[in-house]
């Protein structure tokens, strides 16, 4: 419930984007570095999040969060210039980046202790929330519903299913490190984690290579979110409920794909599964981009939901069980460098549009595809260390 609600509000924020452009009165730009105050407020305060797990559990911390980023997310819907437009995100970032990685441990907690893979299914209700609130967010475009009067509706349905989830979340304090859950993992060795300066690099080295594929997935649907619809009717003249399209589209095929990524990832593993997500974004925005109309970019950007299904939720799972790492830090450290991606996918993408157009600014999407294949290797699960045999 909590990962449906998360999606809900990103999800019902994309379709009304031109509109909030054209209440701002901005250009591309100018909106784009509003925009960006999502990120710069995830960037400054999000690598509190571990610290506030440890200290209040990252079922508190995922649900208080959760109904403030509502709530920001409906200031930020008044705002009548782009100042408190982007104060508003700035707090909305701060918010969704605490609510991102607490739901996201607690959803590693429980898949540790079902002993199989269900994180992809976490995310996959994500998706479907962001579909329900991209189809609302069309819907009250094409009626005429304003933008404050569906985002106070969604504060309320955010603070309900929250309220009703926290009684089922898992109770007592976070574990130190991943062993303290699940038997079969108890029974394994696991090491203590080390001084950040003793970390080895080639830890780092994985790191950042996880999130660089996590900053490629984001990216893919950061440009759903933000920019489809001014895409969509700008440059391909669509109206504004099928402007909607292509973000419902994008997360219509990242639900499916979330879906069936635990069965695909326990059968193929999330390598194979990372490059062919890859060359499904590449060749999928590409051949959209190359051919334009507001079908094809209905489809390119399905494709490129498919393609990222898996790679957010994998590169968060190996990088939170990264050897020599307290526990949350890896986790943390990707999300909160993820957020880079929505920093600078906003303003460069609009800078872009500015001085030629969306068109060509999407064409980072397909880029980032290609980069996804060249680093799935490092989705590779840890091999997990041999237990030691006692000797009489």
């Amino acid at each position: 419930m909590i990962f449906f609600t998360n999606g809900i509000v990103l999800g019902g924020f994309a379709p009304r984007v031109p509109e909030i452009r054209d209440q701002l009165g901005v250009s591309y730009g100018t909106l784009g570095i509003g925009m960006a105050m999502w990120s710069v407020g995830a960037l400054a305060l999000g690598l509190f999040a571990a610290a506030l797990i440890r200290r209040f559990r990252s079922s508190r911390v995922a649900t208080v969060t959760m109904v403030a980023s509502a709530a920001a997310m409906l200031a930020a819907s008044l705002a009548h210039n782009v100042w408190a437009f982007g104060a508003a995100l700035f707090v909305v970032g701060v918010t969704d980046s605490w609510v991102d990685v607490a739901q996201n441990a607690h959803g590693l907690r429980v898949q540790r202790l079902s002993k199989r893979s269900i994180l992809n299914s976490f995310h996959a209700l994500w998706s479907i929330g962001a579909v329900t609130g991209g189809l609302l967010g069309g819907l009250a475009a094409g009626l005429g519903v304003a933008v404050p009067w569906q985002f106070l509706l969604g504060l309320v349905l955010v603070v309900a299913a929250n309220s009703i989830a926290y009684p089922m979340l898992l109770a007592g304090p976070e574990p130190r490190h991943t062993g303290e859950e699940g038997a079969d993992e108890a029974a394994m060795p696991h090491p203590q984690h080390l001084p950040l300066r003793h970390v080895p690099s080639r830890t780092w080295a994985v790191l950042g290579a996880l999130t660089a594929i996590a900053i490629a997935a984001g990216w893919a649907e950061d440009a759903a979110s933000t920019w489809s619809a001014s895409y969509m009717r700008d440059e391909l003249l669509a109206g504004a409920t099928l402007a909607a399209g292509a973000f419902v589209a994008m997360q219509c095929c990242q639900f499916v794909g979330r879906l069936l990524g635990d069965g695909m990832v326990d059968r193929w593993g999330q390598r194979t599964i990372a490059r062919w997500g890859g060359a499904l974004v590449a060749v999928g925005m590409g051949l959209a981009l190359a051919f334009p109309s507001p079908w094809a970019t209905i489809a390119g950007f399905g494709a490129a939901g498919f393609g990222v299904a898996t790679l957010i939720p994998g590169a968060m799972h190996a990088a939170d069980e990264l050897p020599g790492l307290r526990a949350g830090t890896g986790l943390t450290i990707l999300s909160w460098l993820l957020r880079v991606a929505f920093l600078a996918s906003p303003p460069v993408v609009g800078w872009i549009a500015d001085q030629t157009s969306l068109r060509v600014g999407l064409l980072l999407v397909p880029a980032f595809g290609v980069l996804v294949i060249l680093l799935a290797g490092a989705m590779a699960t840890r091999r997990t260390p041999d237990v030691p045999t006692a000797h009489p």
